[in-house]
């Protein structure tokens, strides 16, 4: 891949691909992800930060370590993601798993996920790299500004901590959860991030202090970050910030039509609306809304490991219309124009950039 090193200012060709990315997470339909990610790489975008959850924050993990997203495309299509759930024999049928949701909390133990990470980033990662957030050390392309806007880490990973009823961000939180930044496991926020609840369990961590923080998926409390690399107010980004969503663009009302018509259907409805509308309050946003890919991924669940190989191109093609839609315009909006978006949204031009 080109260095981010090699951006310009705003009008030369180079600097006008730097960006920052937002993934929403999605279980198993990652690969969605990927494939919009590919598109943006074809056209000369080069990856500058990414902050995500769930399956946004494995393919985050990837795109840092320096994997091309056409390798990162053939990963996710060659992975058996059966292989994940990995709880004991006795879980497979309903009992069992009710049992060890009771026992542990969730039903699968998340390990092989883990490891296949890990594997990941070894055999596709920058030669001499450590596995951890050491590793992904943001630097300013502007050498003479010190304080950086947003988190210190080209990855971030988002974490629900159920103990303090809080979003964590992962490596930057991690001083609270008794470990550092530095030493942290890239592989290790992944998994927790990815811990749906009851389908995996939950990881505990345990502070220098003994307390002990329960971490699920970034998911539940904030699956679509999209204002974690924003500048303050008032001042002019160099560079755009994209979102990818997992989801059709929202109606007119922005919001998402429950029919209930039971238990179960209020349940799903009580489950989205406290999950989604901290997201929503975000996506509400028109500015929101003007800088992110939508990708209709509604026909494939999260948890639908055996997902089909038909599913998993369309989720992929899906993906790469979707970010090809936005890039270059359709029947429902112009193409993608950053110095458009930010004297639209941000109240000006955008901002020159060294390189």
């Amino acid at each position: 891949m080109t260095s981010l090193d090699a951006a310009a200012g705003p009008t030369g060709s180079t600097a006008e691909r730097r960006v920052d990315l937002v993934l929403e997470g999605g279980g198993v339909k990652g690969v969605a992800l990927a494939g919009a990610l590919e598109v943006l790489e074809e056209r000369g975008y080069r990856v500058n930060r990414v902050a995500g959850a769930s399956a946004g924050a494995v393919a985050g993990a990837l795109i840092t370590a320096g994997i091309p997203a056409s390798t990162i495309v053939q990963i996710l299509r060659e992975t058996d993601y059966r292989r994940f759930a990995d709880g004991p024999a006795w879980t497979r049928f309903p009992p069992g798993a009710a049992l060890s949701v009771l026992l542990h909390q969730g039903i699968h133990r998340g390990e092989r996920l883990r490891a296949w990470i890990e594997e990941q980033l070894t055999a596709h990662g920058a030669p001499g790299s450590t596995g951890t957030f050491a590793d992904l050390v943001y630097r300013d392309p502007d050498p003479e500004r010190t304080a950086v806007s947003g988190p210190p880490y080209r990855l971030v990973v988002t974490v629900s901590d159920l103990s303090s009823g809080r979003l964590r961000y992962l490596p930057t939180d991690a001083d609270d959860l008794g470990t550092t930044p530095e030493t942290l496991r890239v592989a290790d926020a992944v998994r927790a991030s990815t811990a749906i609840p009851l389908f995996f369990r939950p990881e505990r961590w345990t502070s220098a202090t003994g307390t002990t923080s329960w971490l699920v998926d970034g998911g539940m409390l904030s699956n679509f970050p999209v204002s974690v690399f924003d500048r303050p107010a008032g001042e002019v980004p160099r560079w755009p910030t994209l979102g990818i969503k997992l989801s059709a663009k929202p109606e007119a009302d922005h919001g998402v039509a429950h029919r209930i018509t039971g238990p179960l259907s209020y349940g799903r409805a009580v489950l989205d609306t406290v999950t989604g509308f901290y997201d929503r309050l975000h996506v509400d946003a028109s500015d929101a809304v003007a800088r992110t890919i939508f990708i209709d991924t509604d026909a494939v669940r999260p948890t639908e490991f055996d997902l089909e190989e038909e599913s998993r191109e369309q989720l992929y093609r899906s993906g790469r219309q979707a970010a090809t839609s936005f890039l270059d315009g359709d029947d429902d909006h112009e193409p993608w124009d950053f110095a458009r978006y930010v004297e639209t949204f941000r109240g000006g031009r955008p901002a020159s950039s060294p390189a």
